[in-house]
């Protein structure tokens, strides 16, 4: 019997668009005429790639995490203040951050869960606590700074055999969506995609929805935390660093083919959503396009997104059918 790659509805799209962004960036600018313009192009995406993931989780599961990009600027806030340009405090600081996130994942989970709280209204709140948080901490204007080895996630790059060098927010990337696949290939991560689509089987089933429920903010949580150590090195400290990525990242998934309401959904899809993303606006920057056109693109691909998640399936039925013969 022969084995069979069977890609995830929805996969098959996005890779092709992703495709095409990628060729047509090939024509537009001169650096992509080399792998090391494309390798720039993921190191860029990674913090995108990373965020888009931990949001699938939450939208698979039939949720929202407003709150990523909020947590991701008070992250990279509190870290350039505490971190202080001391190489010394990097380990603690990265370690903190990561707590911190697990944590407001757990909040986030267990109001949406315990208390039947809407999660948009949940994390629409957590955003604006976060936002609140990072201006009475640095009053508009962060100070301190990130040391060599905290930026070296997000700027540095590995010397690996026969690859040469590899930018570590490359390997981090890699790593989470590999991760990612594992994970919902697994048991519990088969049951998280079924409490999208039917809560109440699952429940009947014997499975713990509340609990899934909660996991999943709480690994959006944890790796918006990864994406803000990628982004913090790679772009820097400022108060808005964060500011309008949980769109983007909510974008990138259904861009993937995931439904807003859970139950279906590709990790692999969700990556390539957010790396088809990052390559359409960076071809539109070499098109010399206002960079101000960036969210109403985003609007439209969400719009024409669920329009395909909600209606493509009939569409395809009916080119599918037979035609009958008249002769």
């Amino acid at each position: 019997m022969r084995a069979r790659l069977r890609l995830a509805d929805g996969t098959g799209p996005v890779l092709v668009v992703l495709l095409i962004l990628l060729v047509a960036l090939a024509f537009a600018g001169p650096a992509y005429a080399e792998p090391a313009g494309y390798l720039a192009l993921l190191k860029r995406a990674a913090p995108l790639v990373v965020l888009a993931v931990g949001q699938y989780f939450v939208i698979v599961s039939g949720g929202f995490d407003l709150s990523v990009g909020s947590l991701v600027t008070a992250e990279v806030v509190v870290a350039a203040r505490l971190v202080d340009g001391d190489d010394a405090n990097t380990g603690w600081v990265i370690a903190l951050l990561l707590g911190c996130g697990v944590l407001v994942g757990l909040v986030n989970g267990l109001i949406t869960t315990k208390l039947l709280v809407p999660s948009f209204i949940v994390t629409l709140g957590m955003l604006l606590v976060l936002d609140g948080a990072v201006f009475l901490w640095s009053g508009g204007a962060p100070r301190g700074a990130l040391s060599p080895s905290f930026r070296v996630l997000g700027r540095g790059s590995a010397d690996l055999p026969v690859l040469g060098q590899v930018p570590w927010s490359v390997i981090v990337l890699l790593v989470v969506v590999v991760a990612a696949v594992w994970f919902m290939r697994s048991g519990t991560g088969r049951l998280l995609l079924a409490v999208g689509d039917n809560e109440n089987v699952v429940r009947l089933a014997g499975g713990r929805v509340d609990r899934l429920r909660l996991l999943a903010f709480v690994l959006s949580a944890l790796l918006a935390s990864v994406a803000a150590i990628l982004l913090a090195g790679f772009a820097g400290v400022s108060a808005q660093v964060g500011e309008g990525l949980e769109f983007r990242a909510i974008t990138a998934v259904v861009l993937g083919g995931a439904l807003l309401g859970g139950g279906r959904g590709s990790v692999v899809a969700a990556a390539a959503g957010a790396l088809s993303l990052e390559a359409l606006f960076s071809l539109l920057n070499l098109l010399g396009v206002s960079g101000a056109l960036e969210s109403a693109v985003q609007g439209v691909i969400i719009i024409a997104a669920v329009a395909y998640a909600a209606h493509g399936a009939g569409l395809r039925q009916m080119l599918r059918r037979p035609v009958p013969d008249t002769a």
